[in-house]
């Protein structure tokens, strides 16, 4: 199997994880609630993942560092937190649908930054105008899942500080692809990112970095082995944010996952994915019918890469890929505001996602059962 869907979940994993998950199942006992070894064991699994993120985004605390179970579940509790404290928010034309749709059901009114495919200057631009029209919280996704385009999050970062504006970042494809140093940016008040992807740990786990001294309202309230007495959600973090007992095993693994990206430098990673999608591109563009979205410039491009062939539907060329053993997606990948900016919101995009463990051979056979179905298509219309 070639696996070009890492946009969505990582499949291989580092050794470490499956060590990690499964000594977390053998011996984790009840997290926070008691003092004996299997108690203590799990308590200091969890605090090593804290550790490890607060190295990897570069924060001065690890108690700043939540656990949830997935980016959706961390962007939830941010715009929950932040939103309605705002008075205009603003957010990207490639936002996911687990921005759109929590502040739809919150009711909160947004503006679209409107800009330009790859293009880094029309998104800065867009974002002065949202700060003219009185825009004071920013909802950017690093990222987007769908075309790979990085937003330029330091210079929307100037802008945003300079402005006594706020960011929310959606990290969800940057994490452990680009090296993300939280310190220098002045307007973030949280990162939101998942697990499971290119921090290379399980699904069901997620991360939210709060980058605000403010009392956060909490999405969920319960149990969190403190101030038991007290029938409020305590103040302390990271508990406030932190009811019920969290996924240990799957942050046991997420440790492994972390410690991976930060020994072989996110930067790194990323690059290597990069030239992978580069690669793929430029061997694309040589077929007839198939367009790609690609950067002019490799560098504003992550390892995501989107395309489409006229009048064949995206879901047929997956299935077609599908049958050979190459996995990909096909769709509107959970953001149809995406699709819409680059105007393939009608037919959706065919998208491939390299990860660490991809290699050149699995270039070259994508391509090449690619072609195949390109012939046979061509005899199928004839």
């Amino acid at each position: 199997m070639i696996y070009l869907d890492n946009a969505a979940t990582s499949i291989k994993k580092p050794r470490g994880v499956f060590k990690n998950v499964k000594d977390a199942i053998l011996y984790s006992g009840a997290y926070g609630r008691s003092g004996y070894k299997a108690a203590i064991y799990a308590g200091e699994t969890v605090y090593e993942c804290r550790e490890l993120a607060q190295k990897l985004f570069c924060v001065d605390d690890p108690c700043k560092i939540v656990f949830t179970l997935n980016a959706t579940h961390s962007l939830n509790q941010a715009i929950h937190a932040l939103a309605p404290k705002a008075k205009k928010v603003a957010i990207t034309g490639y936002e996911h649908n687990s921005v759109i749709r929590p502040l739809v059901q919150r009711k909160i009114d947004y503006n679209v930054v409107e800009s330009i495919l790859f293009d880094r200057q029309s998104m800065i631009d867009g974002v002065k105008t949202a700060l003219e029209d009185g825009c004071d919280l920013f909802i950017i996704n690093h990222i987007s899942n769908v075309f790979g385009q990085i937003a330029p999050i330091e210079e929307i970062d100037k802008l945003l500080s300079d402005a006594s504006a706020s960011m929310i970042l959606d990290a969800a494809q940057s994490a452990g692809n680009k090296n993300i140093n939280l310190s220098k940016l002045k307007s973030i008040k949280a990162l939101c990112t998942a697990g499971h992807k290119g921090l290379m740990g399980v699904q069901g786990t997620g991360l939210l970095v709060v980058c605000t001294d403010e009392l956060l309202e909490p999405l969920i309230q319960g149990g969190t082995g403190s101030l038991s007495n007290e029938y409020s959600q305590p103040e302390l973090m990271p508990d406030r944010l932190e009811s019920g007992t969290p996924n240990v095993c799957g942050i046991a693994g997420l440790s492994a996952g972390i410690r991976t990206v930060i020994l072989k430098d996110a930067d790194n990673i990323g690059a290597h994915e990069r030239k992978l999608m580069v690669k793929t591109a430029k061997e694309l563009k040589k077929l007839d019918n198939v367009e790609v979205f690609a950067a002019s410039n490799e560098n504003e491009q992550s390892g995501v890469l989107s395309f489409r062939v006229k009048n064949v539907s995206c879901e047929q060329i997956a299935e077609f890929l599908s049958d050979n053993d190459i996995c990909v997606r096909a769709g509107l990948h959970c953001a149809p505001l995406a699709h819409k900016t680059a105007q393939t919101i009608k037919t959706g995009t065919v998208r491939v996602s390299f990860g660490l463990y991809n290699s050149i051979k699995d270039v070259n056979e994508f391509v090449f059962q690619i072609k195949r179905f390109l012939k046979f298509n061509e005899k199928c219309e004839k």
